[in-house]
């Protein structure tokens, strides 16, 4: 039996353009990264065209001994749809680091039910999760310098209800201790990191309908209570 890495090493890779090519998505569209990844300009969603199509969603499995679980299913259901001539486009979760590295099966899927190139996906793939992980930790910094330098004052808050974020589930770091090392290193307070993908700034990433619901979303994040609430 093969492993995973044996028959993702073995798959002759196509050019994204030529994915591209197939689901009608013009050069324009596309922004590659690399000669086997791409993103696809949001401007591309045509609501008439969602309203014509159907959706299958594969949730809530438990994975087998072998590691077969939601991912596989969902790559395999895609293969076989196109293999019967239908039109099919499978859309996943980017992979945490945290689970993946190659190891547990990976995070984008296994066996003959898996996307490519596997390296590539696991290890920061279009660099989204980064920018997760930086603009959640950016929100971190400046909460903490508001901690500072209203530490005296009854504008100060009594409670902090945002943890830091990183993209590996460390689990010395989920409960960790800030601010040490003297008052120019700000306030010690007692946090933690979650995982990337816990992150609110993910979730609201999600939910988001356009930039402008995106802004909307971020600004009304609670981030904490001051003593005056």
């Amino acid at each position: 039996m093969k492993s995973d890495i044996q028959i993702a090493r073995e798959c002759q890779l196509k050019p994204i353009e030529e994915i591209a090519h197939q689901l009608h998505i013009t050069d324009q569209e596309l922004e590659p990264y690399g000669h086997y990844i791409g993103k696809v300009s949001h401007e591309r969603m045509d609501p008439d065209k969602i309203a014509q199509s159907n959706l299958i969603l594969v949730t809530a499995i438990t994975p087998t001994k072998a590691g077969v679980g939601k991912t596989t299913v969902s790559i395999g259901l895609a293969l076989g749809l196109n293999k019967i001539g239908k039109s099919a486009a499978v859309a996943l979760r980017e992979p945490s680091l945290g689970p993946c590295f190659g190891m547990k099966g990976g995070a984008a899927g296994g066996g003959y039910a898996q996307v490519l190139p596997m390296e590539s996906i696991n290890l920061h793939f279009t660099g989204d999760f980064h920018a997760i992980t930086s603009a959640h930790n950016m929100i971190t910094a400046l909460l903490d310098n508001y901690i500072y330098q209203n530490r005296n004052s009854c504008e100060g808050l009594s409670e902090v209800l945002w943890k830091r974020v990183l993209d590996v589930n460390d689990r010395s770091l989920r409960n960790c201790i800030t601010g040490l090392g003297g008052v120019g290193n700000g306030v010690p307070t007692e946090t933690g990191f979650d995982i990337t993908p816990a992150s609110e700034i993910m979730a609201i990433l999600c939910l988001a309908s356009d930039l402008d619901d995106l802004r909307r979303r971020i600004d009304n994040i609670l981030l904490g209570y001051t003593k005056t609430k």
